[in-house]
């Protein structure tokens, strides 16, 4: 996820790793940021992350979304 917000801002990853270690866990997220983001995940990786209620939840912070995100990759490589 860092990568991608990363490569989406033209940041460096460190200075992304940085900032959302100061701010915590419980980083709000960007809705806009996330649908970008969430495309890109979905292309790179050939994913789909359903509009269910634990996609809803996940868009409460960066980490929640994280998490999300890596669980779905998860599930497509089983």
């Amino acid at each position: 996820m860092i990568d991608f917000l990363a490569e989406y801002q033209d940041r460096q990853h460190e200075e992304i790793y940085q900032e959302l270690t100061a701010r915590g866990a419980d980083l709000p997220v960007d809705s806009v940021l996330v649908v970008e983001i969430l495309t890109r995940v979905e292309e790179r990786y050939g994913v789909s992350i359903p509009a269910d209620a634990e996609a809803g939840r996940s868009l409460r912070s960066v980490l929640a979304f994280a998490e999300t995100v890596y669980n779905a990759i998860q599930e497509e490589q089983s």
